[in-house]
């Protein structure tokens, strides 16, 4: 972007759980099938964390993975950036937890809540930070335990969630590489339509709140499909159409992994291969801010991305968010 400096990855990394529950496992517990899961959903298995670890855990393994390959010591960050809605805690968070385990003690910490767009969103804001010159090396990671917050009695959402986290290493570009563009954006007035209604300061954790089942993701799936479905479209022409490029141009469209429905949609829509769009949610489901830097860190260590490449990447979610980002790879 003119006058800025660009902001280019130069690691990644990923930690996934090692329990997989597979669409077998589900028919064992709720009133659904395989069959039911994978037509409406594209999802055969996802990962779950185990008893005993935390979302710390899993962001500590992506970080050191992502530091690695950037040749970068956790003494050099300057920031560190967590995208998540499952914190351990309300306070402190994850971001302040992982400086800890890291030893990143110069680095500045906090999380950042986006519900699925959370890592697009935190990847933006890290992004602003080395633009302007204030910092040179940031960390920025989604992670997600939706496990944690998943109703197993509910068959319409628990067929769905998943665990894991993804990390990168954000740097000052040397050439005209790096985050080119990006589209950022909110519409509050859908918030009732994904969302954990107790655990906040409107309604504390209560015997009542427990009992009604109140601390767990509720969604409206329909509503939520047809709003992917026509903001995915717009967010990533509006960004082609600011720097001049089509989807044919494209080498990758990294979308966010909620239901292989809507990726198959845009993906249609678009006129783009299947080998071009990237898809994981088969193996891990929905794992929210999670899903993104996964699928790309899965693509950096096969070896599919070559440098000049140009990647979009789109996410939506409860907020209602969505956005997206052009970068040259």
């Amino acid at each position: 972007m003119a006058g800025c400096i660009n902001a280019v990855i130069t690691g990644s990394g990923a930690a996934l759980p090692g329990r997989i529950m597979t669409n077998s496992d589900l028919e064992k517990m709720v009133d659904t099938s395989d069959n039911w899961i994978t037509s409406r959903t594209g999802i055969r298995e996802r990962r779950i964390l185990e008893d005993g670890y935390s979302s710390v855990d899993l962001t500590e393994k992506a970080a050191y993975e992502a530091l690695d390959m950037a040749g970068l010591k956790a003494e050099e960050l300057d920031m560190i950036i967590a995208a998540t809605v499952t914190p351990d805690h309300p306070t402190p968070s994850t971001s302040c937890l992982l400086q800890a385990r890291l030893g990143a003690n110069k680095a500045a910490a906090m999380d950042l809540s986006a519900g699925c767009t959370g890592f697009i969103y935190a990847l933006i804001v890290g992004h602003q930070f080395i633009a302007c010159g204030t910092y040179k090396n940031i960390l920025v990671i989604g992670v997600e335990v939706l496990s944690r917050f998943t109703d197993w009695e509910d068959r319409s959402t628990c067929v769905l969630f998943g665990d894991g986290a993804g990390a990168v290493v954000l740097q000052p570009a040397k050439g005209d590489n790096g985050i080119i563009n990006f589209s950022l954006h909110s519409d509050g007035r859908g918030a009732d339509l994904l969302k954990i209604p107790a655990g906040g300061s409107m309604m504390p954790a209560s015997q009542e709140s427990i009992h009604n089942r109140m601390h767990y993701i509720k969604m409206n799936g329909n509503e939520i499909f047809k709003f992917a479905a026509r903001v995915v479209e717009d967010t990533l022409n509006s960004m082609m159409l600011k720097v001049g490029i089509t989807a044919d141009e494209l080498d990758y469209l990294f979308l966010h992994q909620a239901n292989l429905r809507i990726i198959d949609y845009i993906r249609k829509r678009l006129k783009m291969p299947e080998e071009k769009v990237p898809v994981n949610i088969d193996r891990y489901g929905n794992m929210s801010s999670a899903t993104i830097p996964i699928a790309l860190h899965e693509f950096v260590v096969k070896g599919y991305l070559k440098k000049g490449d140009l990647l979009a990447m789109v996410a939506f979610g409860a907020g209602l968010t969505w956005g997206g980002i052009l970068i040259r790879w």
